[in-house]
């Protein structure tokens, strides 16, 4: 049941057009993005969905970094749509029944159940459909743009050289959650959260703003000395499983959680392989293309936000 809650964290935007969304007069059109609307009821059922999947209560301390969470990834999902429609990328629905009917098997789900188990939860089954559309269809696109693109023996073994000389090298397993200056005003309360709730992850990829976020803040193993200086000093502070208070630095305010420490005097570790590398190198292109295309999407696109 976790692992169906968090499936559903995201439920797609309406289908009403704007012109649609207007006339129906009740329901109030809260952005546009290249036309396609959002609206209130959209927002509504997915923070209520964010709330019910996260677990993360919906008060004072919460409420205007879930809003505006929730409305940024109904705002990216619109654009994954157009996008993948506009590059001819089909996702039929046999694709997302046999997706729905993957879930179901791997989550011990009787087969479909789903569909009731997402009413009972206040969960829209047409929009969670079309969440899985937009994931499916976003996935073909960044798989299908980086189709020619191979990795080379020389930067295989070149990432191996690197692990080598890292495991000679003092370091911290480090996640991080990272807000801008400009929404950083409820961001004791979250800091007080994190201190409660052990899902730092679950946070970090709802409410950071850094790359790390969709990895849910993790920045791996770092090197000693590589970070900025006031998140060093405030590393060497902390233990395994502290979380540190906000710490500005630059734009930003990071809040970090020291994983594990190593140190090559007292630990071992394992060489990762050459399969371990490729796969690694494969996951972080189609990561940081997915990324970038993203980004390029937002800057071109035409979005309106209305109060």
């Amino acid at each position: 049941m976790k692992k169906l809650l968090t499936i559903i964290a995201v439920i797609a935007a309406g289908l009403l057009t704007s012109a649609q969304a207007e006339a129906a007069g009740s329901v109030k059109i809260v952005a546009v993005v290249n036309g396609d609307i959002i609206s209130s009821q959209d927002i509504t059922n997915r923070v209520n969905a964010f709330v019910l999947s996260t677990r993360i209560p919906l008060n004072a301390q919460t409420r205007g970094m879930i809003n505006a969470r929730v409305l940024q990834t109904t705002i990216d999902e619109k654009l994954k749509l157009q996008d993948a429609a506009k590059q001819g990328i089909e996702v039929s629905e046999e694709d997302i029944n046999r997706s729905i009917a993957g879930f179901e098997k791997n989550n011990k789900i009787p087969q479909g159940k789903l569909r009731n188990i997402l009413k009972k939860a206040g969960v829209s089954y047409d929009s969670y459909r079309e969440q899985l559309k937009a994931d499916l269809g976003w996935v073909r696109l960044v798989r299908r743009q980086m189709a020619g693109e191979t990795l080379t023996q020389k930067e295989i073994e070149q990432t191996l050289d690197n692990a080598k000389k890292d495991l000679n090298t003092p370091k911290y397993m480090v996640s991080e959650i990272f807000i801008r200056k400009e929404n950083a005003k409820d961001i004791q309360n979250l800091v007080k959260n994190l201190r409660q709730d052990p899902r730092f992850e679950l946070y970090a990829m709802q409410f950071s703003e850094s790359a790390s976020a969709s990895s849910g803040g993790k920045l791996g193993w770092v090197n000693k000395g590589k970070l900025a200086s006031p998140l060093e000093k405030a590393l060497q502070k902390m233990k395994p499983g502290d979380i540190s208070n906000p710490i500005l630095v630059g734009d930003g305010y990071y809040i970090l959680r020291l994983e594990q420490t190593f140190d090559p005097a007292k630990d071992k570790t394992e060489m990762p392989t050459e399969e371990d590398i490729r796969k690694y190198l494969e996951n972080q292109r189609l990561e940081e293309f997915a990324k970038k295309h993203l980004q390029e999407l937002r800057q071109r696109a035409v979005i309106e936000l209305r109060n």
